[in-house]
This record gives structure tokens, sequence and C-alpha cells, in this order.
């Protein structure tokens, strides 16, 4: 570190200021930098010269030209404001343009992604009523994958068609049951302890739950509203717990239409969304990406669980089947 009673040469400033000898030549003929000399010539800076060479680097390494910090640094208080306020807008806007550009690459590369064939994907079926029979395909079995949709949009059926389609999987739905034999309630009673202890409230929902998963033996488990009857914090503690995978790391299929659970913004790798739209267009897979085909679709079916503990039970009206 230089002291305030130093003269610095060239190379001993640029090394202070964490730029080149070339920069500061550069700031002098720009006018933005005016070193002392010795008798034979040569350049010195003193205390006075590096403060400002410290301003002119941080201006620089906000992006400003040379001719913009030499107006910053030659107007007021608040006109030196208005001209980082000025800066920063463009800077904003420059950062808003990337973000739109690298959300249309990404988007330009999952649509030639490779969908590889039928008999690879890991669920291959034809969509049942509402639908018109189209063939639906899942490429891959994540360890969760969250199926979600508007009232009405044909989730459940299609819940229970994808545990119908997979080898060794079961439906569990609403109707939940809190039997099975000793050796279930006793793994289902270890569950419930780890997640009460992580802050979950014990409720008949939640032991419901979760001995139902435990009775049932079945290799992948799809599951109709798991967050039916949960409040908020169990929810979350929930999502968390069944992230870790403990059910003898069975993939998942969790029905769910709240925030709490299908979180957008913390949706990992081993994580799939899957969207059933509300005009009863063929379910799809939807990246967690701001800008992704159905992202926006997914974040306005999500409610917040007090929203969903007001409307559960609530049923889309729906012409009956032909």
């Amino acid at each position: 570190m230089h002291k305030s009673d130093l003269h610095l040469t060239a190379s001993e400033a640029a090394r202070e200021l964490g730029i080149s000898i070339k920069a500061l030549r550069l700031y002098e003929r720009h006018g933005l930098l005016t070193p002392l000399r010795t008798a034979a010539g040569w350049r010195i800076y003193d205390p006075r010269a590096m403060a400002r060479a410290t301003e002119v680097a941080a201006l620089r390494r906000f992006g400003m030209g040379l001719a913009q910090i030499r107006d910053v640094l030659s107007g007021s208080g608040e006109g030196r404001d208005a001209a980082l306020a000025v800066h920063q807008a463009g800077l904003e806007r420059q950062l808003a343009q990337i973000v739109r550009t690298v959300q249309s690459v990404a988007a330009a590369r999952e649509d030639a992604a490779p969908k590889g064939d039928v008999g690879d994907a890991a669920v291959s079926l034809e969509l049942p009523w509402p639908w018109g029979g189209e063939r639906f395909t899942l490429p891959d079995l994540k360890p969760i994958t969250y199926m979600t949709g508007p009232l009405g949009s044909g989730k459940t059926r299609l819940a229970r068609a994808i545990a119908e389609a997979l080898p060794d999987a079961a439906f569990i739905g609403l109707e939940r049951s809190a039997e099975g034999d000793a050796a279930a309630v006793a793994r289902g009673e270890v569950h419930l302890g780890q997640l009460v202890g992580m802050g979950a409230d014990l409720s008949p929902a939640l032991t419901a739950l979760i001995l139902a998963v435990e009775a049932s033996t079945a290799a992948v488990l799809v599951i109709d509203m798991v967050e039916q009857g949960l409040d908020q914090i169990t929810q979350q503690v929930l999502r968390r717990y069944l992230r870790s995978r403990p059910f003898a790391e069975r993939p998942l299929f969790l029905l769910t239409r709240s925030s709490a659970m299908l979180d957008l913004a913390d949706v990992s790798a081993q994580e799939a969304i899957l969207y059933c739209p509300a005009n009863h267009d063929v379910p799809m897979v939807v990246s967690p990406r701001k800008g992704a085909r159905g992202y926006e679709a997914v974040a306005t079916c999500l409610a917040t669980p007090a929203v969903r503990a007001r409307t559960e039970g609530v049923i889309a009206w729906r012409p009956s089947a032909a």
C-alpha cells in the first residue's frame, strides 16, 4: 500500500491501482490525470494523483467510457449521481437484452434436442379422456416429477394412466388410508418423527399420507394432491424431505397446485414438471426457466397454501364422458 507522503513511479502506481502502465498513459492523454514530473522528466504520482487515478479506474470497471468519466469527474455531486444513474439504466437495458438472448438460445437448444424414440421413453401411452387418444411420452423418469395444471385439465386422469402404464406403479388417491401392517406403521412412525423434528405439524393428513406411502410396495408412486390438508410449513418440510429420497428411493409423481410444494425458483436437475394445459392440449414437460414454453402457465396455476386450503375439494365443471 502507498503512504500519503510517498510519490510513486508509474510502475508502482499501476501495480497499486491494479491496472497497466498503458492505462495510466491513456488517462493522462485524455486529460483525466496529470502526474508530476521529476527534474529528469520522469512521471511520479503523488497522493492527489493517486486518488484521482483510483476514481478513474473505478469508473472504468463500471464500464464507463473515458469521455463519460471526464463528464462525471468534472461535474458537481448531483451531476455525478445523474450521470451514474444514466449509466446504470443503460447497463440494466443491456443486461435485460442479454437475459432475453440467453433464454432464446436455451429454448432453441431445447427444441433442437433429440427427443428419443418412443421405445426408449420411460412412459408411453395413449392419453385418456378428455384428450383424444393422442400419444404421450415421457422421456425420463426423474426421482420426483411434479404434475400440475388448472382445475379440469385432466391431470388426475393422466396420473392414473401413468400409474397403469408403468410397471409396478401405484396410484395413491385423496382417500388416504392410515392402515397397514405393523412393519409399515413402524416405518411410517420413523418418517413422521423425522418430519416433526424438521418442523412439520403432526396432523391426521400428514400421518395418512406417510402411512399410505409406506403401506405400498410399488416401485413407483403416483400421489394425488400431495399437499392435501397440510399447512404451508409442513408442505415446505415435506418437500425437502421427499427430495432426500427417504422411501427406498422410489420415483415419485406428485400432483400439486401449491407453490410450497412446487417452488419454480428451486427445481433441481433431479426433478421434472409435467403440465396439463387447460385446453386439453397434449401434456408437456416444462423447464423451470422463465421464458420456457409453458413456464408462465405453470406459474399461473400454482397457488399459495392459503389459497389451496380455501379451494380444496373444488372441482371444475366438465362435460360427462361420451
